[in-house]
């Protein structure tokens, strides 16, 4: 069996890497996977606050990727469609289980148990701050910023991508990920939200 001189281009866009996948060549789905695996995750996690349903979500995604048979449309970008798949699939849990977003301290839990094991104390604690003021901010998004907001931060979405993604007039969009951008500064910016974490 002769190597295959593409699979070596690093500069393969996904749907070449999505295409040379669907031919038989693994090594492609190893690079789609690795290309997008921890942005798909923290989004997933940022949006139900539940790292548990998240993981479940993401495996699901990837099956769902793997399992199908058509490529996505070309005017599509795979990126779009793979938060697409993972989108749905997590409404699907909510309305399979009656469920809605906010499940955050079992999240909250794991994300305030990874300061660096360099720090010391006292950086970590104000790492640990930091990271509770930020998640509050999130918190304190309505739903719909807060999805545009980590499809923009953890997905690296277009604004364009994420109207398609969400089926939202891409004007929303840009408003929705304004007032974010705008809550989260004035949180994050405000020294009482600091001394409420403390």
């Amino acid at each position: 069996m002769t190597a295959n001189p593409v699979a070596s281009i690093p500069g393969d866009d996904d749907a070449q890497l999505l295409r040379r996948y669907r031919q038989g060549d693994g090594e492609a789905f190893a690079q789609l996977y690795q290309r997008h695996r921890l942005g798909l995750f923290r989004f997933l996690c940022g949006l139900c606050g539940d790292p548990v349903l998240a993981e479940e979500v993401f495996q699901e995604t990837w099956l769902s990727l793997i399992r199908s048979e058509s490529l996505q449309r070309e005017a599509v970008l795979f990126k779009t469609w793979l938060y697409q798949i993972a989108r749905n699939r997590l409404i699907d849990h909510w309305r399979k289980h009656g469920k809605q977003q906010g499940l955050q301290d079992e999240y909250d839990a794991q994300l305030h148990d990874q300061p660096s094991s360099e720090a010391g104390p006292e950086q970590q604690l104000n790492l640990s701050r930091d990271r509770q003021r930020l998640q509050a901010a999130l918190d304190d998004l309505p739903a719909e910023q807060r999805e545009v907001f980590l499809l923009r931060a953890h997905g690296d979405l277009e604004l364009h991508e994420i109207a398609e993604l969400t089926h939202t007039p891409a004007e929303t969009v840009k408003s929705r990920l304004r007032y974010a951008l705008q809550k989260l500064r004035r949180l994050l910016a405000d020294p009482a939200a600091e001394e409420v974490s403390a």
